[in-house]
């Protein structure tokens, strides 16, 4: 709050896009979390549907969080962060209407782009079977309305398929065609298996490319090095750092209850100076000085 937010945070990703052979996005999931990713020295963040539904709700990501919810968790990041947020949009909350709205609701709380997905809702999470996908002209409809609804023309419209574990990679690759013809700024694969796959598609498919490297899912695990030898652009983390945190926490929670004690889990913890350092304790103060001084001397 205190760093104060990005004037224009679609500009700012995309002159790190311009710049930079690739962009990592850690995923968040909270303030607390785009703060900490910002310090360790990220350049833009990814806001992880998943990440928020699951934190939030602790609820299965299908479709169960709204728009609402999401946007308020967006403001609370973009304001802590003070550099570029992506977040997931997933279906876009409903038909091309809907979908205008939350780029609307997107832009008002700060974020730098979004992704919609060519899922039917409800949506399920994209390295799972049983997923069903729209029509290809649904989809597109969805991107210009999408287009046509943001203020800035900066503000990242990323279209994903996941055609790939539905139709196979060739329906994919013709999908991310017509959704780039629709005027989406970058294409988002979902659920490609490997190096192979990832590089077939970055020949066929023109434009900037967002790649997901997540755990435990479809896809071989690679390196951002590697997403940057074979021509992406972005490479998110979604749920990395959710997923070492509700380890560390459930351990946590059973140490304290099987000993009574914290004593084990300090060498665990961040400092109490550490956390005032981080979320800019000093700053507050001062700023409490300041105008308390200005007052007296007004």
């Amino acid at each position: 709050m205190i760093q104060g937010r990005l004037p224009n945070p679609g500009k700012a990703l995309r002159e790190l896009i311009s710049t930079q052979k690739i962009v990592v996005l850690p995923g968040v999931y909270d303030a607390i979390t785009a703060r900490a990713a910002a310090a360790a020295g990220a350049k833009a963040l990814y806001l992880s549907g998943a990440g928020v539904t699951n934190s939030r709700l602790a609820v299965p990501d299908i479709a169960l969080i709204t728009l609402p919810e999401i946007a308020d968790q967006a403001n609370n990041v973009c304001n802590a962060a003070g550099i570029p947020v992506i977040a997931d949009a997933d279906t876009g909350f409903g038909s091309t209407a809907n979908v205008a709205r939350c780029v609307e609701e997107y832009e008002r709380s700060g974020l730098a782009g979004l992704h919609i997905e060519d899922q039917e809702s409800p949506k399920r999470c994209g390295h799972l079977s049983g997923k069903r996908l729209v029509e290809k002209s649904e989809m597109r409809a969805k991107i210009r309305a999408a287009v046509h609804a943001r203020s800035s023309p900066d503000f990242l419209i990323v279209a994903r398929t996941d055609a790939r574990g539905v139709t196979g990679l060739d329906d994919a690759i013709a999908r991310a065609k017509a959704y780039v013809d629709a005027g989406a700024d970058c294409i988002f694969p979902e659920g490609l298996k490997n190096e192979r796959e990832f590089e077939q598609f970055r020949k066929a498919v023109p434009g900037p490319l967002l790649a997901n490297m997540t755990e435990f899912g479809q896809t071989d695990l690679i390196s951002a090095e590697r997403f940057e030898a074979l021509g992406y652009n972005l490479v998110i983390f979604p749920m990395t750092a959710f997923r070492v945190m509700l380890r560390a926490v459930s351990e946590a929670y059973a140490t304290l209850l099987r000993t009574g004690t914290q004593a084990e889990l300090l060498s665990a913890m961040k400092t109490r100076e550490q956390l005032y350092e981080l979320i800019e304790y000093p700053a507050y103060e001062q700023l409490d000085e300041r105008l308390a001084k200005e007052a007296g001397e007004a």
